[in-house]
């Protein structure tokens, strides 16, 4: 069967659970609201798509390509981010949920948080380097062997992150956010008598 290909296209409110998403490749397309929960999503191919306001927690994304695509309001839950296709892997995150995912060893440097829990989420051995968590939970998220060089992590909270595990060079934190590099070290900061 030949792979289809569909551009430019906007599919709002559809429920893939129930009429699966066509395999192929999807160029400039458009969902809103959709529900993609528990979809098998495997080798499909997003370039240059926006997700808006769609649920894709638990979704199959085995060798799936993400190109230049933006989560917008989503509710990821689960997602195996590790197991998608390498190939241009790009994605950008604003107000979503992406807690229980994994990242394992995937480059996402330069990649762009943005107001969104990612609590529980492993990002053991990623390239991190230069991305950004603007206004983010990370909860119990995992940093093991993390390129965080010249990572952003200003405005994030709830971050435990141990700087003789991973590499920390050049990253950006503040006064309030540093305490989630001293963890490890069980100490008490108090504020300024």
């Amino acid at each position: 069967m030949e792979e289809q290909f569909i551009e430019e296209k906007t599919f709002e409110r559809k429920d893939f659970s129930k009429n699966k998403l066509i395999k192929g490749e999807y160029e400039l397309c458009t969902f809103l609201n959709c529900n993609l929960s528990n979809c098998d999503l495997s080798q499909i191919r997003f370039v240059d798509c926006e997700f808006h306001e769609c649920h894709l927690s638990t979704a199959n994304i085995f060798q799936t390509g993400f190109q230049n695509v933006l989560f917008k309001g989503c509710k990821m839950l689960g997602l195996h981010f590790d197991k998608c296709s390498d190939f241009g892997f790009s994605i950008k995150v604003d107000n979503c949920q992406l807690n229980h995912s994994s990242f394992y060893k995937r480059k996402l440097s330069t990649t762009l948080f943005k107001n969104s829990k990612l609590q529980q989420v492993d990002f053991t051995e990623c390239n991190l380097s230069s991305s950004v968590f603007d206004a983010c939970d990370l909860q119990n998220a995992i940093f093991n062997n993390t390129d965080l060089q010249n990572a952003d992590f200003r405005n994030a909270s709830n971050f435990t992150i141990d700087p003789e595990n991973n590499k920390i060079a050049g990253a950006k934190f503040t006064l309030d956010t540093v305490v989630g590099l001293l963890t490890k070290y069980n100490i008490k900061i108090e504020p300024n008598l």
